[in-house]
């Protein structure tokens, strides 16, 4: 049986808690998640902080007409919501009591009790009597899982799986099991962000030199900074196309270096290389992989790769799969970040790619091929081995 530690209260996990205070009781609350009552009472006072309530002057007397106008409202409000009950009740008509007995459960703070035991063809006496039994232990740990369990979708951007929504919630002290994170993310309706294709953008029609391709689909290093995969795309925005070059190192999986402008250009992907060797400063010997687009087979590109005493590498033409591990970032960028945005500007889109870039792909995102580790962390373990 899965334990749970005592974890670190996240501000994820304080807004959830927050929230269901709000909807069921701080009481109800405290005993579900099984945090201190004072903690978050406390908790509610700083999110309600500012907030101040009116009472309003006490009316005349209603005449008749404002009377029967209130019975009126008050018979429509109950039809309403018998019919809501209905539609949630409706497919629990032929199961067991003891199903009954758990929805009802779940909707009892929502709606009144008579009502729900008249749909369902049960006993008030006979849900209080289920509902006098204490608990299982691991059935008191769910409210508190749902809530640990949506704090980290939130706090993943949703774009975790099971298996790395798993070291996240290890990470903040919860021990849980994978088949019970998939129950719980079906229960509560969680889900990662969908793919949607890309296309490519660089352009290998023309007449400059190629090199030839060092890599072949063999994307393994055993140290950072000896392969580094680079590439372009795009992003739409308001104000037109905002172009992003990037370089990838094969070893960490690192973004090592990008850039963005309103122009497909050498001089773009150069800014990148640029940046790249100023944060990393790698040895001579670099394999740099590229594509054939005209921008990185340029006299001017490539005088730079040997200048910084690199090797130029390229695919093979037509060939995505010859630089999988950029091309996989993209999908990764545009499925966690610009598929679900509008960007007015392109200033707008800079700093959301930027932030996405810096802060959350390369220090917090997990990647299975890592040991379920960040890139920074994975590179922070290699210089400790070193070392040694």
């Amino acid at each position: 049986m899965n334990r749970i530690p005592r974890a670190r209260y996240t501000k994820e996990v304080r807004e959830e808690a927050v929230n269901l205070a709000r909807a069921v009781g701080v009481s109800e609350a405290s005993r579900r998640l099984s945090i201190p009552l004072k903690t978050l009472a406390n908790w509610m006072r700083i999110a309600n902080a500012g907030k101040l309530q009116e009472f309003g002057k006490h009316e005349p007397a209603a005449s008749e007409v404002e009377l029967e106008l209130m019975r009126l409202k008050r018979e429509l409000a109950e039809v309403k919501m018998e019919r809501d009950l209905l539609k949630n009740l409706r497919p629990l008509l032929r199961e067991g009591v003891a199903v009954k007995y758990q929805a009802m459960e779940g909707l009892r703070h929502q709606y009144p009790l008579p009502p729900m035991c008249r749909l369902l063809g049960v006993s008030t006496s006979g849900y209080y009597a289920w509902h006098g039994r204490k608990p299982s232990r691991r059935a008191q740990q769910e409210p508190r899982l749902e809530v640990e369990i949506r704090a980290a979708h939130r706090r993943t951007r949703e774009t975790c799986g099971p298996e790395r929504l798993q070291k996240d919630l290890a990470e903040h002290g919860v021990e849980v099991g994978l088949h019970r994170i998939r129950r719980l993310r079906k229960k509560l309706g969680l889900r990662c962000k969908q793919k949607r294709k890309f296309k490519a953008t660089t352009d290998s029609k023309h007449d400059l030199p190629i090199a030839p391709n060092l890599l072949d689909q063999r994307f393994t290093a055993d140290a950072p900074d000896r392969v580094w995969t680079g590439d372009l795309t795009y992003i739409a925005t308001d104000e037109g196309w905002l172009y992003l070059a990037g370089l990838k190192d094969l070893y960490s999986g690192e973004i090592v270096g990008y850039a963005m402008g309103d122009r497909m250009t050498r001089h773009l992907v150069m800014q990148a290389l640029f940046g790249a060797v100023s944060l990393r400063r790698p040895a001579p010997g670099l394999i740099q992989h590229t594509d054939r687009g005209s921008q990185y087979c340029s006299h001017e590109y490539r005088a730079l790769v040997a200048q910084f005493g690199m090797r130029a590498s390229m695919s093979r033409r037509g060939n995505c799969y010859d630089n999988a591990p950029i091309e996989s970032f993209w999908g990764t960028l545009k499925n966690e970040l610009i598929h679900h945005r509008r960007y007015a500007t392109r200033e707008q889109a800079r700093r959301e790619i930027a932030e996405y870039i810096d802060l959350f792909y390369n220090r917090q995102r997990r990647q299975a091929r890592l040991g379920y580790l960040s890139p920074a962390a994975f590179m922070q373990r290699y210089l400790q081995r070193g070392a040694v």
